[in-house]
């Protein structure tokens, strides 16, 4: 019969096999792979946020902003996470935020000026108006981030008495002017309403003035600050610096998600136009699916993915992704690449990490090129090359 020390050996050589197996399980859950057109990928997941991320921005090379849907703001230092610590912390200085639906803290985006540029949900009148905010965050000298300077540049005339279609997506061209989207705020008749903001994409300066060559400051019809109108709900915006272009992503009804080619002054048609049918039934939306007059998508999508964001690549470490569109999928659940070709034109797309079963929402690049993203579950991941 074998003594206790043979046991004993026994008894560690089990323990040893265990801990392998379940280090093999961790990491297969750490790291996945994929290969796509272009690259074996691999993703990896480095901290679960306590809510649902809307955005990301860069303070630094290693630490990045989050708005949470609720209304948090959060630093999240991605050293800590390779090192298993507790990588983030709430930032304070926010204002009051109407987090009910759709609406709460939307996006952030780092400007040319160094202010970071804020959408959130404002409350207003027992409802939410999208609301276009700048503020400085800085690292004191404790090492801890902070707020200073919060500054509402415009309180959008947008009201509804829904909590749906707040947008809403910020990007900036290269002469310093701010764009940003807002949805139809669940009220079809916004669409073709040129007097108010809803259904639009404004065109603002850094101080949140009007450009003087803003396409309707001359027409007492259209409200000056409209860059175009005739949209359902764009939550996604990218200037492609490369041929000087905006791009929107937008919700279609079930069915019709478009991207759209943004030009000053177009009408882009919700909701006379729409490759879209009713909730209710097999109908189609609108009066057509193209009309004169009317800007059409470039890309359409049936069945909806449901976008959540958009973000041009431009980064070092996927040379054959340069100036591809990258659009989170919500409602399909994956990572929607739109490739482009050499004329900067939409031709074809690729759809990845399926299998992650993720509703993925927004993504930024780091100075690497290594692009990241977040999902509704509050999952923060890094895509790199094998």
């Amino acid at each position: 019969m074998p003594n206790s020390s043979v046991f004993s050996q026994l008894f560690k050589v089990m323990l040893c096999l265990l801990w392998a197996v379940t280090w093999c399980v961790s990491a297969a859950q750490k790291l996945q792979l994929q290969a796509s057109k272009d690259y074996i990928l691999q993703v990896e997941k480095l901290v679960q946020l306590p809510g649902t991320p809307w955005a990301m921005a860069w303070l630094n090379s290693s630490t990045l902003l989050v708005t949470l849907r609720h209304g948090e703001l959060l630093s999240v230092d991605l050293t800590k996470t390779q090192a298993g610590q507790q990588a983030w912390q709430k930032i304070s200085g926010l204002p009051a935020i109407w987090a009910q639906g759709q609406g709460g803290l939307l996006d952030v985006v780092k400007g040319p000026d160094g202010w970071f540029y804020f959408t959130y949900s404002k409350p207003k009148n027992n409802s939410g108006v999208t609301s276009l905010a700048k503020a400085k965050i800085v690292i004191n000298d404790f090492g801890q981030v902070q707020m200073i300077n919060w500054q509402d540049l415009l309180v959008t005339d947008s009201v509804s008495a829904t909590n749906r279609h707040y947008g809403s997506r910020i990007a900036f061209d290269p002469q310093q002017h701010i764009y940003f989207s807002i949805g139809d705020r669940g009220n079809r008749d916004n669409g073709q309403n040129t007097l108010n903001h809803a259904a639009t994409i404004l065109r603002l300066n850094l101080d949140g003035s009007v450009p003087s060559n803003n396409p309707f400051v001359a027409n007492s019809k259209v409200d000056d600050a409209i860059y175009s109108y005739g949209h359902r709900n764009p939550q996604g915006l990218a200037f492609d610096r490369k041929f000087n272009r905006l791009w929107a992503i937008e919700h279609g009804p079930r069915g019709g998600d478009e991207l759209n080619l943004i030009e000053a002054g177009g009408n882009y048609g919700w909701p006379l136009t729409s490759h879209g049918q009713e909730y209710w039934g097999p109908l189609k939306v609108g009066e057509a699916e193209t009309l004169a007059g009317i800007n059409s998508p470039l890309k359409v999508y049936i069945p909806s993915i449901a976008p959540g964001s958009l973000l041009s690549y431009t980064g070092a470490a996927f040379p054959a992704w340069q100036g591809d569109l990258f659009s989170g999928a919500l409602k399909l659940q994956h990572l929607n690449r739109i490739i482009m070709n050499q004329q900067g034109m939409p031709v074809g797309e690729e759809r990845l990490f399926e299998d992650l079963g993720e509703r993925i929402r927004a993504l930024t690049v780091d100075p690497q090129g290594y692009l990241y993203f977040t999902a509704d579950s509050g999952n923060l991941y890094k895509i790199s090359p094998k």
